[in-house]
């Protein structure tokens, strides 16, 4: 998959998702612009992937700040000629593992209004500059709670339908103009941040936890970061040309049954 003399704009790029879907854009051809709250998250995967031979430039954008998006995307623009790419995975400061009932109107509400305003800004702004190119790709990104009903996931799941909401509605606005936007939904990825970090300090149960995911799933594994980073290259590229305004689930198909009713089985020999 070629994005050659493609620029990409990635928000929220340091050591987890970010950075590995910055990582694979980067080695496709892609010129990438790296943003972080704290410029040196993006500085570091900025560094690598030059040293492996690729195009990327670091900058400290808050993406809930209107006028620094906006200014960012102008940047960009007049640096590089067009804007062809734009991903928002900033976090969204969730609250997990507390029943609705239970939850405080502030930690529910949260997720949503960061999500909501993130997504908003830098999805409208690409798609603006988008149009009048008459090309590019917004991507943005959900969770398995986007497709199914999900206990104890506080306002994460609400956000995350909202965020497959915006993609399919701004798709349908900007698809006259030969611009696509498709959200990806993803499982989880165990080599991700939130789940290195949730292993490192919660033992045994954060490890049954991952294992309970995983065995909801068709295939009884989780999808890595770099599957996830593959699913984004292959959206923003010409192969993907005719596909917008939907959900790609890589979810492992979680969202489509009841898969911990089937058990892992043992391989076959020969």
């Amino acid at each position: 998959m070629n994005l050659k003399n493609k620029n990409a704009v990635v928000y929220g790029v340091g050591d987890s998702l970010g950075g590995a879907v910055a990582r694979a854009l980067a080695a496709a051809g892609a010129k990438v612009f790296l943003t972080a709250r704290r410029r040196a998250h993006a500085v570091k995967v900025a560094e690598a992937i030059a040293a492996a031979g690729g195009l990327a430039e670091a900058d400290e954008v808050d993406a809930l700040d209107e006028t620094a998006v906006r200014a960012h995307a102008e940047h960009v623009v007049s640096k590089a000629g067009t804007l062809d790419i734009s991903f928002n995975l900033i976090g969204i400061d969730d609250l997990q593992g507390v029943p609705l009932v239970e939850m405080s109107l502030a930690d529910f509400v949260r997720p949503v209004d960061i999500a909501m305003r993130s997504q908003f800004l830098t999805a409208t702004t690409a798609g603006r500059i988008m149009s009048r190119q008459g090309s590019g790709v917004i991507l943005t990104l959900t969770a398995t709670p986007g497709g199914m009903g999900c206990p104890h996931v506080g306002g994460f799941g609400p956000a995350c339908c909202a965020i497959e909401a915006l993609s399919r509605n701004l798709a349908t606005e900007l698809g006259p103009d030969g611009v696509r936007v498709v959200n990806i939904r993803s499982a989880g990825s165990p080599d991700s941040r939130p789940f290195r970090s949730s292993a490192e300090h919660g033992g045994d149960v954060v490890h049954e936890w991952i294992d309970k995911i995983k065995s909801d799933t068709m295939l009884k594994r989780l999808p890595a970061m770099d599957d996830i980073a593959h699913a984004a290259v292959f959206l923003a590229s010409d192969l993907a040309g005719m596909i917008t305004g939907v959900t790609l689930d890589i979810t492992v198909g979680t969202t489509s049954a009841l898969n911990y009713m089937t058990r892992a089985r043992e391989p076959r020999n020969g």
